[in-house]
């Protein structure tokens, strides 16, 4: 190992699930948050018939946009698009929220993704994948709410790319999140 510091030996033998021997102890605690684990994550028929009736068409990659990134941007609207700069408007859709009513913490890291990506073509360059993102989020979206997104590349070097995306709520100004972006692609040498 290098470090100096020996390893425990590491026990061979088979756990039997029917001896109740071997099997950590949970107390209440830990069984009451289980529980409502199990609660919080359980479907009911509503909306279990909700996904059973949305309509997913088979999808051959790289030829159309998927079922996500459908799902996910549905909505969104490009309003200004420059070398360097991308502004849009989002008005959150319910099923993007989280049980509270707001955009979810998910969603925004989705348009920060996005919007991040979309930056680097109005600058002519070929499609990047994210290497990093960092994302703060400063205040909730709710349902209804219309959000200003805007997205700037901040450099480029060598392969990578970096942007920054800043979600406003349009009528209040308070800013939802702010993001910065990275993103990687071959360098293709140009003809």
């Amino acid at each position: 190992m290098g470090s100096g510091t020996a390893c425990a030996p590491v026990s061979r033998s088979t756990y039997d699930p029917n001896s109740g021997r071997g099997r950590p102890k949970q107390g209440r605690k830990a069984k009451r948050e289980m529980e409502k684990a199990r609660a919080m994550l359980s479907v009911g028929e509503e909306e279990s018939e909700r996904v059973a009736g949305l309509d997913v068409r088979p999808h051959r990659a790289g030829h159309a946009a998927s079922f996500y990134e459908g799902f996910a941007t549905r909505g969104l609207r490009v309003d200004c698009i420059r070398p360097g700069f991308v502004s849009c408007t989002f008005k959150v859709p319910p099923r993007l929220t989280d049980a509270g009513g707001n955009l979810s913490p998910g969603a925004i890291a989705n348009l920060v993704d996005e919007v991040g990506a979309a930056v680097i073509h109005s600058e002519g360059h070929h499609m990047k994948l994210s290497v990093d993102m960092s994302i703060s989020y400063m205040s909730p979206a709710k349902v209804d709410d219309e959000l200003e997104i805007i997205s700037k590349v901040l450099g480029h070097k060598g392969g990578y790319s970096g942007t920054y995306v800043l979600l406003k709520n349009k009528a209040t100004g308070e800013v939802v999140a702010e993001g910065r972006h990275s993103l990687f692609g071959k360098l293709l040498s140009k003809i």
